[in-house]
């Protein structure tokens, strides 16, 4: 059997690069006010972006690879690429929440509760719940872990699919 190509050190690079192009996009959205007004379509590219890359990265190794790729290798490649990503842009959360803009939250809870309080089914009562909890789950940490662990969930999905179309098993005699 050749040698292979590490899948780790191969996706290591894509990973970095897919979690940049996530700050990007949140950067976009920062600098041009859609994250306090709610809009979410920058995101929905990502949501295009994220499979594609997968995908385009396991076909890479795949062609690295003398065109040989078990189910295994584009599993660890996803997960990797997802991973990664999704760690750099917790890295960056944390840095953008705690020093660039430490009142951030805080402003997206406001406009939060504004649009919670044009519902005339809540009561305060439930709006000042729904408020706690989104403090709780949205902040830097929990919310960055969270973020890595969905990363990583939709990366095994990808890479599940990508690797059932594209797997060919190396011939060992």
């Amino acid at each position: 059997m050749e040698n292979q190509i590490p899948t780790a050190k191969f996706s290591s690079n894509y990973g970095i690069i897919l979690g940049i192009i996530l700050i990007l996009i949140h950067v976009l959205m920062y600098v041009s006010g859609m994250l306090l007004e709610g809009k979410q379509w920058p995101m929905y590219l990502y949501y295009l972006i994220f499979p594609v890359f997968i995908f385009s990265t396991i076909h890479s190794y795949k062609k690295k690879n003398n065109s040989f790729l078990s189910l295994g290798q584009a599993i660890k490649i996803g997960i990797s690429i997802a991973a990664l990503s999704g760690l750099v842009y917790a890295v960056y959360n944390g840095i953008f929440n705690f020093f660039i803009e430490p009142d951030f939250i805080d402003q997206m809870m406001e406009v939060t509760r504004e649009k919670m309080m044009e519902n005339p089914n809540m009561t305060e009562e439930q709006i000042e719940m729904s408020i706690n909890w989104a403090k709780k789950l949205g902040g830097p940490i929990i919310g960055g872990a969270f973020f890595i662990l969905l990363s990583v969930f939709f990366g095994f999905i990808y890479s599940l699919i990508g690797g059932l179309i594209m797997q060919k098993k190396q011939d060992l005699y």
